[in-house]
């Protein structure tokens, strides 16, 4: 199975201009806690989270209106193509320890997003067998991987100490 057959198609994203509010806005319409950030000359630049958005306002002490989202996004973008497998993408999550993916075209746009709800709606159980399909098995190792406990880098250096 491919990430196109799955991928939700034209996502919701934001600019790093964009302000937190605005951001905010777009993932409550959009039922969703991810954005990719994207730049002016169409590509990728990040990506931010309902998570971001609520520590960066925890923090900061300033309205959602006066910060951008290029102070809180996460440069680091893991993606796949709409072309590549199912289990290729989930593999990066594993491994990337993230739920979502944007989806990026060989000319750079953002096509789309998957996440692991997406896998997670169209795995098979063992007893269908279809061939392409992803296992639960699968979608649970995986999900375990991103979700297991790390302390934070402080806590684990005290930790050592």
């Amino acid at each position: 199975m491919r990430v196109l057959e799955i991928m939700m198609g034209t996502p919701y994203f934001c600019h790093p201009e964009s302000n937190l509010g605005e951001a905010a806005e777009l993932m409550w319409k959009g039922n969703c806690g991810f954005l990719p950030v994207v730049g002016s000359k169409g590509n990728v630049v990040g990506v931010v989270t309902d998570r971001d958005i609520c520590i960066a306002l925890g923090t900061r002490g300033r309205p959602s209106g006066e910060v951008e989202v290029a102070e809180v996004m996460s440069k680091k973008v893991y993606s796949c193509a709409p072309e590549d497998d199912v289990r290729a993408a989930l593999g990066t999550m594993r491994d990337r320890r993230v739920r979502r993916l944007p989806v990026i075209a060989k000319e750079g746009k953002l096509v789309g997003v998957i996440s692991l709800d997406d896998v997670l709606l169209r795995a098979e159980t063992a007893s269908v067998g279809k061939a392409g399909g992803v296992s639960a098995e699968e979608i649970v190792t995986a999900f375990r991987a991103i979700n297991a406990h790390q302390l934070p880098a402080v806590v684990a250096k005290q930790a050592v100490a």
